[in-house]
This record gives C-alpha cells, structure tokens and sequence, in this order.
C-alpha cells in the first residue's frame, strides 16, 4: 500500500457496502431537512441526515485528479531471501577401505558409468537411479534393484540380455564386460560399494578428503549436487501456506534482472543453532524451497548468489480495482470512493478486497468498470 486512504467525515459502510443511516432527529420546524455539509480534498459535499452520502453532490469544485475504476487480476507476493546455486549437497561415503588415489575435480560435472573417486586405484563408479545399491548382485537374485542395474547397463551400450528384475548368467556375461573396461575384477558380480546412484547426472560440490587419504567404511569422500541451477529458500513454519509445490514464483537476481520459476521440491527440515551443542542444543523446524528457473540461460551467470524469491501470497482474478489513494476514510468507519460527474463529485461507500501494488480491490453496489474517482494532487 503506497498511500494512506484520505479521511472523510461521512456514514459509516454497513458491511454490506451500503451507507448507514442515522436515526432520524425530531425535526424543529415542520417539513424541514437538515443538512451536514464536510469537506474533503477541497471539495464541499453535502449530506443528508437520513445518511445517503451518495445522493447529494457539489459543483464547487473537482478533486486535483482523477482516474478510473479497472476490471484486472491482482497479485499479492511475499518476498524471501534465497540462495542460488545447485541445491543442497549431498554426502557421498565411501563404503570401501583402502587408500584414495582420484578424485573427480570441484565443480566437474560426472556422468553415467563414469568415475566419481578411485579407492586402490579401482573406481567408484555413477549410475542413475533412486534406489540405493544395498546388496551384492549375482546370478539368481531377482528384484527392482536388479532391474535398476540392467537398465543403466544397457544405457551403456552393453547387450545380450534381457532387462528384467532377473539377474541371469547372460547379465552375468554382460557385467564381466563390463568390468573388464573399467579395469575391475572380471567376477560377473555387481559389489555395491563400487557404485553410487542418482537421479542424474552429478556436479562435484567439494572434497571431504584428499588423494591419498585413507579411508574406511563411512568416511565421507566427496558431496555432490544436481547440475541445474536452482534457488533454495528457507522458510519459517509459519510461511508453509507459499511452499506449495509446482507454485509459480519470481526471481530477482543481483543484478536486478527478473526471472520467473516454479516450486520444484518443499520439504521440512530441522535445523540446530550453530552456537547451541550438546543437552542445550537448540533445534527450529524450517521449511526449505527448492526453485527451478523457467529459463536457464537466465540463471548461467551465477554460480552462487543471493536472490530475491517472490511466493504468491493471494491471487484474486478478473476484479474491479483502483489506486489506494483513490479510497476515502470515513468517518465511521470503512472506505469510501469519490465519484466524479459532470454536476460534480460524490461520495459511495465501498467494500475493499485484496491490496496488492498499489492498488486495491473493491466492490459495491455502484462501483462499475471504467467509474471516474477521484484522487489525491501531488
């Protein structure tokens, strides 16, 4: 809201948009109206005590300025703090012991069957996929983790099997190939430590040990994220209401520039102050916002940034709006337009709706499309 609404001494909205009516005084003379007159934006306007504000108009003079009153959509944002980047980390033990002898480079981006770090100079290697590789696959076991496996080998251009949840001796013969080019052990088993899944592709975000390390069964060796950039915002509890997934939102980059997204994951995190440990550790439930830009090239400039996230708070469409400064105090309560005419203005109480950028909705039973009101002077 950009402006205050001007104060006016009239009736008082009932709530349902119409002046209110004052109880009727005994008259003194016979036949005799009295009449209140007040004054607002310069202008005399004159009132009848039965309370139509409406009725009664001056021709003294017109407000400084006026405009219309407008049929559109309006828009309320919240605006947060975000982060862009490439989303949150995430941690890559190993599962091996031994010493590490490579490690793919910070900010290096690994693909499907490709190393991530060698541990005896043997590679860990990246598959795509959503479940974990929990167990030794060899002949005879079957299960969706199988199928998993199948299908990245048979992305790899390795053949002569059937891509099922059966490991068969003929996957077998296709994962000793596929050893073989790897440098591995040729033993037709598929060892879980040796692989690593996600959903694609991978950016290595920073190293949690250096080549020549060692390492043991839990020792986080590298983080890794997607290679999107995307827009993370934490959110307090109470601001859950924005987080709704697939909700289009704004982006507002250092430099000024304004892009548009949508909400990609909400998930709800707990997160420990930094100055609290141990018994008195203090925890605070957080929503966190992951953002996907509509256009990529967009975001490219940056690799981390602080950005500006506009969340749609409330969305009302198709509505009769004007300029807050356009709305009138009255004096008992609710607001008021002052319409414009040729004999001069007039004063009609209305209803107010949803305040986004500067302007307002409002409703009533006088209140049209394209209505002249009147406005403030500078």
């Amino acid at each position: 809201m950009s402006t205050a609404p001007r104060p006016v001494e009239v009736a008082a909205a009932e709530p349902d948009g119409a002046p209110s009516r004052r109880r009727r005084r005994p008259a003194l003379l016979a036949g005799a109206v009295a009449v209140l007159v007040v004054a607002t934006a310069g202008t005399a306007v004159a009132f009848a005590t039965d309370g139509q504000a409406d009725r009664a108009a001056s021709v003294d003079r017109r407000p400084p300025s006026s405009t219309q009153v407008t049929r559109q959509s309006l828009v309320d944002r919240e605006t947060k703090n975000g982060e862009l980047g490439y989303g949150t980390p995430r941690a890559r033990d190993s599962r091996l012991s031994g010493t590490v002898t490579w490690l793919a480079r910070g900010g290096a981006t690994v693909k499907r069957g490709k190393a991530l770090y060698r541990v005896d100079d043997e590679p860990v290697v990246l598959l795509y996929g959503g479940l974990p590789a929990y167990r030794t696959l060899r002949s005879g076991v079957s299960g969706n983790d199988v199928k998993q496996f199948e299908r990245n080998l048979a992305a790899l251009g390795y053949t002569g099997f059937t891509v099922d949840e059966d490991f068969t001796s003929a996957t077998a013969a296709a994962v000793r190939e596929w050893q073989e080019d790897l440098g591995l052990p040729e033993t037709g088993q598929v060892d879980p430590a040796r692989i690593v899944y996600a959903p694609g592709e991978v950016r290595v975000e920073s190293h949690g040990v250096e080549v020549g390390d060692t390492v043991g069964a839990g020792k986080v060796v590298l983080s890794t994220t997607g290679t999107a950039r995307q827009v993370t915002c934490t959110l307090d509890v109470e601001d859950q209401r924005l987080a709704v997934k697939g909700a289009k939102v704004t982006v507002t980059l250092p430099d000024g520039t304004r892009s548009t997204g949508k909400v990609d994951t909400v998930e709800t995190v707990v997160q420990t102050s930094a100055a609290s440990t141990g018994q008195d550790a203090q925890t605070e439930t957080k929503i966190e916002v992951t953002v996907t830009g509509d256009d990529p090239k967009v975001l490219a400039g940056y690799d981390k940034a602080a950005v500006d996230v506009g969340f749609v708070a409330s969305e009302r469409a198709d509505v009769l709006t004007v300029p807050v400064a356009a709305l009138l105090t009255l004096a008992e309560g609710g607001y008021g337009l002052e319409v414009v005419e040729e004999t001069g203005t007039r004063i009609v109480a209305v209803r107010t709706g949803l305040f986004a950028d500067g302007r307002v909705e409002v409703s009533g039973e006088e209140v049209t499309e394209g209505l002249t009101v009147g406005m403030p002077g500078d």
